[in-house]
């Protein structure tokens, strides 16, 4: 069931603060106009109705501190009724590794997605929002797909949020190290996939990534940790960011992770379904890097789903 509700009641100029100088103006209003889609902004945007400094405004243009902001009224329709679950809530406050008056680090379960959108009407922004609404700043730093669990770092303040994109875009700003249980020998010797990544999209609308030759550099590193009957569990850090990196570089190398239903072996995941996995095998297990001087180390231990199919898969054969 939905109604109409109103996000922003009135025309509101809000001056730019100086923890937002240097942000583009749509991100700027996504945040002003929390649960306003993305299309409706960019479309006040084209309509002149938000102004800058008086003035018609571009979606890219960057903000500046003391800039001034027509924000126009907007009504959108919600859909009513959606609340943090009980269950969701506990687990969540259970669920933090690290936290500061500018971080937390969440290990977030598998099947909640990072974010709502596209038929989600919940993800853990979201319930993070709605468990502290004393925090108006929280933002995600990164994603993890669906699937994927382990860390994710939400922002309290626009200045760590910037801190720490300043931190991903470097080389070896943000050590980030996954386990991924892929079927297969992975060869000792096998440390790198270095092979550019292309965004696809399908006509049904599904994105899929693949190793094209005009795609964006991309760099895994890997590392066998063990092998058990049939399959290999190894870490890889990706040294890039891309969309699906990890589980594309896995696939082209021949190793694909079990449990991906989209770049997986179908053959290879029936088998280890029927030893209890039920999920992409794929934990986003620690986090370090530096901020204002201090060393960040963060672990989230792998979860006991994961842990009972290595158990039962058992050694090497």
């Amino acid at each position: 069931m939905s109604s109409e509700t109103v996000i922003n009641p009135t025309v509101r100029l809000v001056t730019v603060e100086a923890d937002y100088a240097g942000q583009r103006i749509d991100n700027f209003l996504m945040r002003e106009l929390k649960g306003v889609p993305k299309s409706r902004i960019y479309n006040l945007l084209r309509r002149g109705e938000v102004r800058l400094n008086k003035s018609r405004v571009k979606p890219d243009q960057k903000l500046a501190f003391g800039d001034v902001v027509r924000v126009p009224p907007v009504r959108v329709a919600v859909r009513e009724g959606v609340v943090v679950p009980g269950g969701l809530d506990s687990s969540l406050r259970s669920a933090i590794l690290y936290e500061d008056d500018g971080l937390l680090i969440i290990n977030k379960p598998s099947g909640l997605a990072v974010h709502g959108g596209s038929g989600i009407s919940l993800g853990l922004i979201e319930a993070l929002r709605q468990m502290y609404p004393e925090q108006r700043r929280l933002e995600l730093v990164h994603r993890l797909d669906r699937d994927t669990s382990g860390c994710v770092m939400v922002a309290k303040k626009r200045s760590v949020l910037k801190q720490l994109h300043e931190l991903l875009k470097a080389r070896k700003g943000v050590d980030k190290r996954y386990l991924a249980l892929v079927g297969g020998k992975w060869p000792v010797r096998k440390q790198q996939v270095n092979a550019p990544l292309q965004k696809n999209v399908l006509n049904s609308g599904e994105r899929m990534v693949r190793v094209e030759l005009e795609g964006k550099k991309s760099l895994t590193e890997f590392t066998l940790i063990k092998r058990v009957a049939g399959a290999s569990l190894i870490e890889a850090r990706p040294v890039s960011g891309r969309t699906h990196q990890i589980r594309v570089h896995c696939q082209y190398a021949g190793y694909p992770i079990l449990g991906d239903d989209k770049y997986g072996d179908d053959a290879a995941n029936a088998n280890f379904k029927s030893l209890g996995l039920k999920r992409l095998f794929l934990h986003a297990h620690s986090l370090s890097f530096i901020l204002d001087g201090r060393r960040i180390n963060v672990t989230a231990p792998l979860p006991k789903d994961l842990e009972s199919v290595l158990d039962i898969a058992g050694s090497e054969l």
